[in-house]
């Protein structure tokens, strides 16, 4: 079962602050292996950035076509 949009936007960014932590204390090379995609620290600074540009981009196009079909 999905949890609910408000405990997602509490939980996404704490998640992903937990993942920067553990990277910062267990990888060696803490600030040049954040841009190797397989590591954790990677995607805890991409997660909070996708979402909101995804819920941006839907609520434009959702926007655009109520724009379209009522003009």
């Amino acid at each position: 079962v999905l949890p609910s949009l408000p405990t997602l936007t509490v939980l996404v960014p704490l998640l992903s602050l937990a993942g920067l932590f553990y990277s910062a204390s267990v990888d060696e090379t803490f600030p040049q292996g954040c841009t190797s995609t397989n590591s954790l620290c990677f995607y805890s600074l991409l997660l909070p950035i996708t979402i909101p540009v995804y819920v941006f981009f839907h609520l434009w196009t959702w926007m655009g076509i109520k724009l379209f079909r009522h003009n």
